[in-house]
Formats: structure tokens, C-alpha cells, sequence
């Protein structure tokens, strides 16, 4: 749980940052100048879209890491080197 609160709370920083750093240097009044694009809306679904690829390629990487390599996880330690690694 505390994974995925401190997950959640990485991607809403730099979601911030972003728009902030976009803000100070005026990008969001050139385009709503320019062409209209409503700068709020596309951060909100930056924002989804990045969350959504972010959510699914952590709960593939734990999958897809040990079907690369072969891993077998040990759940009881049969060795005295196996509880070493499992301690």
C-alpha cells in the first residue's frame, strides 16, 4: 500500500512541476493565442494517460522480470544458502 501511495504521489509531483514549469514560461498563453488549446484539459489527460501507462508497466515489471530471466521465488528455504538469500 505505502508503494503505491508513494507511486501515486511521484507521478502527481511531477504532474505539477510540469504544469508550473510550463506556466512561468508562458507556454499555456502562446497556445491559447495561437490555436486554442485549453491547457487545463490537456494536462488532465496527460495526466490520465501517463497515470494509466505508469500503473500498467508496474504491475507488469514484477511478472515480466522473472519470465525473462527464469526466476523461481524461493518461498521456503530448503538450504542453508537459500535461507541466507531469503534472510
Amino acid at each position: 500500500m505505502k508503494r503505491i501511495f508513494l507511486f501515486v504521489l511521484t507521478n502527481l509531483a511531477v504532474v505539477f512541476v510540469i504544469n508550473i514549469t510550463l506556466r512561468l514560461l508562458g507556454v499555456d498563453r502562446v497556445l491559447d493565442q495561437g490555436g486554442g488549446i485549453n491547457f487545463s484539459n490537456l494536462l488532465v489527460m496527460s495526466a490520465v494517460i501517463g497515470f494509466a501507462g505508469s500503473i500498467i508497466s508496474l504491475f507488469m515489471s514484477k511478472w515480466s522480470a522473472k519470465r525473462m530471466v527464469n526466476a523461481q521465488v524461493i518461498e521456503t528455504p530448503s538450504d542453508p544458502t537459500e535461507r541466507w538469500l531469503v534472510e
